[in-house]
C-alpha cells in the first residue's frame, strides 16, 4: 500500500466571478522512501493538490469530490483531532516563500521551540528543546546554531531562512516530506544547495519526499517518479529517466523544449497560446487549444490515463488503440 494516494482529487475556488475549476480529477500516489517530483507552468495547481493533502487550502476552497488515502484512511473525512496527530508526527510542509513562512515578530528559538514541544508526545524541558533544536539546524547545515536561534527573520539571508525552514520542518516530517519549490526566491547556487541539502536528509532519514520545481534540470537527478501537471490536470507519469527521456504527451515534449540549453542551439521559442481559464476550461483535454496535435476527440472526451510504455503513463488520444485507458 502507498505511503499517499489521491484518487480522482476534484478542489474548486470561490472567487467573485464564479468557480474555478483547478484540480480535475488528479491521480497519484507516493510510495514510503520514495522521492517524487511535480512539474508544470505556474498556476497548474500544483500547490493546490499539496495543501490538500496538509488540509491547509484557503478558507474559500471547494472540495469537489476524491480521496487522498494514507495507510488506507482518507485524510479528507479524518476529524480535526485525528489528523492533527498526522501533521504533528508524520508529514511536514516547506513553502517556497521562507520569508512568508517565519513570524517577523519572534525569534528563531521562540518559533522553533513552539514547535518541537507541539510536536512532542513528552513533556520536554527547556534544555531537551534546545537541545533538539540545535541538532536540527544542523542537520540543516546551519553553522552558528546559537546565534541563529537568537535571531529574528530579518537578520538572516534567504538562504538560512529556507534552511531554517527546512530544519523546523524536520520535527515532524517522519514519513513524508513536501518541497514546494522551496528554491523559487533563492539564487541558483542557493538553490542548488537546498536541493542536494533535501535530498541527503531524505536519504539518511529514510523518508518520502514530494518535491515541486521548476528546474527541471535540477529535479531530473533528484527524484525517482515524476508527474507533470497542466492546468489542474496529470499529463504524464512515470520514472523520472523515461520522461525525460521519452516524453510522450505533448505538453511534456514543449515544456522540455522550451528548457534553455547549453550547447548553442538558440533560443527556445516556448509553448505557443496560454493556459485556458479555470473559469470555463474546455470540456475535454485541457491542452487541446495549445496542442499541435489536437483532434476532434480531444475537445469532446477526457482523455484516459494510456501506459505508453512500462510504468510510463500519459493522458493523450494519440495513444488510443482502441484498449481502454487506466489509472496510475
Amino acid at each position: 500500500m502507498p505511503l499517499i494516494q489521491v484518487k480522482d482529487l476534484r478542489v474548486g475556488y470561490n472567487v467573485y466571478e464564479g468557480l474555478l475549476k483547478v484540480l480535475d480529477g488528479i491521480n497519484f500516489f507516493v510510495e514510503r522512501k520514495e522521492k517524487v517530483g511535480i512539474i508544470g507552468e505556474s498556476a497548474c495547481g500544483k500547490t493546490t493538490a499539496m495543501k490538500a493533502i496538509m488540509r491547509i487550502l484557503a478558507k474559500n476552497s471547494v472540495l469537489m469530490g476524491g480521496k487522498i488515502l494514507y495507510d488506507g484512511n482518507d485524510i479528507l473525512r479524518m476529524n480535526d483531532t485525528q489528523f492533527t496527530e498526522i501533521r504533528r508526527k508524520k508529514f511536514s510542509m516547506i513553502f517556497q516563500d521562507p520569508s512568508a513562512a517565519l513570524n517577523p515578530v519572534f525569534t528563531i528559538r521562540q518559533q522553533f521551540y513552539d514547535i518541537i514541544r507541539y510536536s512532542s508526545n513528552q513533556r520536554m524541558t527547556k534544555d531537551m528543546i534546545h537541545e533538539r533544536a540545535v541538532e536540527l539546524l544542523k542537520q540543516a547545515a546551519l553553522p552558528e546554531p546559537e546565534r541563529i536561534l537568537d535571531s529574528y527573520p530579518f537578520q538572516l539571508s534567504g538562504g538560512m531562512k529556507q534552511r531554517v525552514n527546512i530544519a523546523m520542518a524536520l520535527v515532524s516530517a517522519n514519513e513524508l516530506l513536501i518541497a514546494d519549490e522551496p528554491g523559487t526566491a533563492l539564487d541558483v547556487t542557493i538553490e542548488d544547495q537546498i536541493l542536494r541539502l533535501l535530498k541527503k536528509i531524505v536519504e539518511e532519514r529514510r523518508i518520502s519526499i514530494i518535491l515541486i520545481s521548476h528546474a527541471l534540470g535540477t529535479i531530473k537527478h533528484f527524484v525517482d517518479r515524476i508527474y507533470v501537471m497542466y492546468a489542474g490536470t496529470i499529463v504524464e507519469s512515470g520514472p523520472t529517466e523515461k520522461v525525460f527521456k521519452n516524453p510522450k504527451h505533448p505538453y511534456t515534449q514543449l515544456l522540455i523544449d522550451s528548457v534553455p540549453k547549453l550547447t548553442g542551439e538558440g533560443v527556445p521559442e516556448g509553448i505557443p497560446g496560454i493556459v485556458p481559464s479555470y473559469l470555463n476550461p474546455p470540456h475535454g483535454c485541457r491542452f487541446v487549444t495549445r496542442c499541435p496535435y489536437a483532434m476532434q476527440v480531444c475537445k469532446e472526451k477526457v482523455p484516459p490515463s494510456y501506459e505508453v510504455e512500462q510504468l510510463h503513463y500519459a493522458s493523450c488520444f494519440l495513444y488510443d488503440n482502441g484498449e481502454n485507458g487506466k489509472d496510475e
